[in-house]
């Protein structure tokens, strides 16, 4: 990156866990349950001090056996496999109940494209008072409307692919460092969002301040690494972080992991639980 990195917040010796934050997960569907332990877990490894994932009724119970920092909760009908539009009250009265002022939604990961879940992210996204990093199929939600996102009044924070970038900023080349740069500046300028566009060289941009990550390796290119992305940033925005200096730092904390990671155990056999389980060692590095 051409600039400094941001730094970390400090922790007081006289810390509590309120003091950092709750990061509101809202993912999940039967079959795609992995992308959203990995979001909630990267969430709490990037120092949120409460950790809350909001999942469908027939994924809770895979869920919850799994994690033990973070707290499950079943949202919308019982025994749906997948966010409904009734989800939403419920998402909506768990984060109006949470106590603490530094709240972080991350939306998206394995909601799947189902109608409902679409109908779900898209009023989530759009009716939350609070900061959200939206990923994966909360992004898709947005195909064709990702100016509606120009609405929101608290912060948010896009983490696209180049595919779903393509959905939501029209076509450009992926693989092109420049055409990549252009087409998240344009999104973030439509959406009114920081964007950060994942790929060799990961874009973070506002519209107006634009940088270039340049951690991670190619290891990286496997399922579920975003997901971690996603809750590493969400932490960070959770634990009082800008949104830009969070995407940035978080994009470099991803990348260093995977590299770290990759050291260990290569670049071929490298999985996106690598990535999160050397997260600890990345933060250490700052």
């Amino acid at each position: 990156m051409s600039t400094p990195l941001p730094a970390l917040p400090g922790r007081g010796s006289d810390s509590n866990k309120g003091d950092f934050g709750s990061v509101y997960v809202v993912a999940a569907s039967v079959g795609m349950t992995g992308a959203a332990a990995l979001t909630a877990e990267a969430a709490a490894r990037a120092g949120a001090g409460l950790v809350f994932l909001l999942c469908p009724e027939a994924t809770w119970g895979v869920l919850a056996s799994q994690l033990r920092e973070v707290m499950v909760r079943p949202v919308g009908p019982k025994g749906a496999g997948a966010l409904t539009p009734e989800a939403a009250d419920d998402v909506r009265e768990f984060v109006a109940g949470a106590s603490g002022k530094r709240i972080a939604v991350a939306l998206g990961p394995g909601v799947g494209r189902e109608p409902g879940a679409e109908e779900c992210a898209r009023t989530l996204a759009l009716g939350l008072a609070h900061p959200l990093v939206l990923d994966a199929d909360g992004l898709n939600a947005f195909e064709g409307r990702a100016e509606e996102l120009a609405a929101r009044k608290a912060p948010t924070i896009l983490t696209p692919h180049p595919g779903e970038a393509r959905r939501l900023a029209g076509e450009f080349d992926g693989r092109n460092n420049e055409a990549r740069r252009e087409a998240a500046v344009r999104l973030a300028r439509a959406t009114k969002a920081t964007v950060v566009l994942k790929g060799h060289r990961t874009v973070i941009t506002d519209g107006e301040r634009t940088e270039t990550n340049e951690t991670g390796n190619p290891g990286m290119a496997t399922g579920g690494s975003g997901d971690v992305l996603t809750g590493v940033i969400a932490g960070l925005l959770a634990g009082g972080m800008a949104p830009f200096d969070a995407a940035r730092l978080g994009a470099h904390v991803h990348g260093l992991a995977g590299d770290i990671a990759a050291e260990k155990v290569g670049q071929t056999s490298l999985v996106a639980g690598d990535v999160l389980r050397h997260l600890p060692a990345a933060f250490m590095s700052l």
